[in-house]
């Protein structure tokens, strides 16, 4: 798989995971582990995960801001892994949520959240700007053997990054198990048991009797039900019950994040053993700046021009494509607890689905792109972005049928139906895994052939800021997270998702419109 990449892929790849591994442990459960921690709603658990994930993002060209104007990627690296770090171990202590300490404690979980994306801006791009590196000294390498060996250098920069998005997706696929099976270890050593629906309702007891007010029937009726089923008695006291059992569930999580901690601790080590194999993204260039003649400097900044005019309508269609994607960490995330049957699988557990399918498609695809670029049939990577557009469009265009002949309602109207109704129409299994199938296949299209696509076009000195700026797009789209739990609870379901479909659609559309012009710039 590392043949005739350069040396430095495998120990970038192998830093990359770790770090990804501690991250998606916290993503995977962020949005549910709000709800259930501090009973907040589906909307306000969204809209804090919208601000959180695009703070990564948007703190991402921060970190290449310094990186490019220090020159020294590696020690902003390794400040990142260690900020992150220190956000896990805030959130890894257990400390039960009361209406008396809400007040700091939900402002304190925030800021651990605001040093995690930091500590992630300041790694995350950068990184990547070092493995872009690393493909343009092969391709300088090769120049010595001429035009055949250059244009085959130049196309292993795709397959490149594909190797190293696999890494990432395998610390991916482990991670949604940690939190859960802590969570259920927790809960099982206190003789009790899991079930997704209780610590709302369980918030919303302790809150009706916090107000002096009535729970509604249903749900009060919903509660009981479920404290027998989860291994409390029947006619236990309710206001105890609650207490302990948001206690228990919470706790089990807040200790998965130790397992955060340890991850970017591997993750330092890794990159601090083999850091001497890295190259400085922009260094060579920067020695032979004072020979170019005026002509020449003019012509550079044309062309650097033109390349970052490519650079900015690609990351105008990337945003509307991470605005999609990334529900799976939101409305996704809530339609796997409340829509489909999952008694026997944990919702955050469904998100390894899209890992799994990154690592067993990856290979196939770069086959495919191989085998079309030995026949002369290469297609260019903005054409490879429109066609994964394509596909997360048909991901959603299945969802939206499948919801419409279901005629299931929106969310807040499915929760307030009794149990035997909800059950009989839930869906199974096999529909998040189309689901993530196609969306995986999509993703496999766009990102790690975006980052190849800013390693290419991005000027040689600003390689750092430029992978901020691909990051910094996907901050847009993900400051807009928030919109897809608010239609998924206020609209029947099925309209949701056809507003995602025709976010892809349009997107797709002026991607291939734009195909041949740039092209031409990244050639």
């Amino acid at each position: 798989m590392f043949k005739n990449h350069p040396k430095g892929l495998l120990a970038a790849a192998l830093s990359n995971m770790g770090e990804r591994f501690g991250y998606y442990i916290m993503n995977a459960v962020l949005t549910l582990f709000l709800c259930s921690k501090f009973g907040l709603s589906d909307e306000s658990s969204g809209i804090i995960y919208s601000f959180f994930y695009c703070g990564i993002y948007v703190l991402s060209l921060v970190g290449g801001i310094i990186a490019d104007r220090t020159q020294n990627y590696k020690a902003t690296i390794m400040s990142g892994l260690v900020i992150m770090a220190l956000g896990y171990v805030v959130l890894s202590f257990p400390i039960l949520t009361t209406t008396s300490n809400i007040g700091w404690l939900l402002p304190l979980t925030c800021v651990a959240l605001f040093c995690i994306a930091f500590g992630n801006g300041l790694f995350k791009g950068n990184l990547q700007a070092i493995v872009g590196q690393m493909y343009d000294n092969l391709e300088k390498d090769a120049e010595k053997d001429g035009p055949e060996a250059v244009k085959m250098a130049k196309s292993r920069r795709d397959s490149g990054f594909q190797i190293f998005y696999v890494f990432i997706n395998i610390g991916g696929l482990i991670a949604p198990f940690m939190a859960p099976m802590l969570r259920e270890w927790w809960l099982k050593k206190h003789d009790l048991a899991y079930n997704a629906d209780l610590p709302a309702l369980c918030h919303q007891f302790l809150d009706s009797v916090e107000s002096g007010t009535e729970m509604a029937a249903q749900n009060l009726a919903n509660l009981n039900e479920l404290v027998v089923k989860v291994g409390g008695q029947a006619g236990t006291d309710l206001t105890a019950f609650c207490t302990q059992y948001l206690d228990v569930f919470n706790t089990g999580i807040h200790y998965s994040f130790i397992a955060s901690v340890v991850a970017m601790m591997v993750s330092l080590c890794v990159f601090v053993c083999t850091r001497k194999m890295f190259p400085t993204p922009g260094k060579k260039e920067e020695k032979a700046t004072a020979s170019y003649t005026a002509e020449e400097k003019q012509a550079m900044a044309k062309e650097i021009k033109q390349r970052m005019y490519a650079l900015f309508a690609v990351l105008g269609i990337v945003i509307f494509f991470w605005f999609s994607f990334h529900q799976n960490g939101q409305s996704l995330s809530f339609f796997a607890r409340d829509f489909v049957v999952t008694e026997s699988i944990a919702p955050e557990i469904w998100q390894a689905v899209n890992p799994f399918f990154v690592i067993v498609l990856t290979p196939i695809i770069m086959m495919f792109f191989g085998a079309l670029t030995r026949r002369g049939r290469e297609i260019s990577t903005p054409k490879k972005i429109a066609i994964g557009m394509a596909i997360a469009g048909a991901a959603f265009l299945f969802l939206t049928v499948y919801s419409y002949i279901a005629g299931y309602p929106s969310a807040e109207a499915f929760k307030g139906m009794s149990d035997a109704a909800k059950a009989g129409v839930k869906a199974g299994p096999w529909v998040l895994i189309v689901i993530y199938f196609f969306l995986t296949v999509a993703e496999l299209f766009i990102s790690p052939l975006g980052l190849s696509f800013v390693s290419k076009v991005a000027p040689k000195h600003l390689q750092g800021l430029c992978q901020g700026l691909w990051l910094g797009a996907t901050a847009i789209g993900n400051l807009f997270l928030w919109v897809g739990p608010l239609m998924y609870n206020r609209w029947p379901i099925w309209q949701c998702w056809a507003v995602f479909f025709a976010v892809c659609l349009i997107s797709m559309s002026v991607m291939l419109g734009m195909v041949k012009w740039l092209e031409r710039v990244t050639k």
